[in-house]
């Protein structure tokens, strides 16, 4: 599984049960589908640099979860079809910051040190 961050930004007129429920309904996907929503991160209210579908502010939502490949294509159109959602974007966190760069780091290290190890053949 691999870790991934989703930033929702949504309209900000709409009422908190609105947002909750989209919100419930993304995390049961990634449940349903074997993943594992870790965190929701509610930013709030903030103004767009630039207009947003005749929008100047948006309501941030930050959520975290591990997951296979397959389920952020399920997630991505989901949001995409949702009305209530101006703007998403679904990145993948970068090894260092889940930590399966330290294991791979690891796995080297322990390779070498075989090979260290081993005999060198006599010409």
């Amino acid at each position: 599984m691999r870790p991934y961050e989703v930033m929702v930004i949504f309209d900000v007129g709409l009422e908190d049960g609105e947002i909750n429920s989209c919100l419930d309904r993304v995390t049961s996907l990634v449940r349903d589908r074997g993943g594992n929503p870790e965190r929701t991160e509610r930013w709030g209210r903030r103004t767009f640099a630039y207009e947003l579908k005749h929008r100047s502010e948006g309501y941030y939502v930050l959520i975290e979860f591990t997951a296979e490949p397959t389920l952020v294509a399920d997630l991505d159109r989901m949001l995409t079809l949702e009305d209530i959602v101006l703007r998403h974007k679904v990145i993948r966190q970068p090894d260092k910051q889940s930590g399966r760069a330290l294991r791979a780091d690891a796995r080297r290290r322990d390779t070498a040190e075989r090979k260290a190890a081993r005999p060198t053949p006599a010409s």
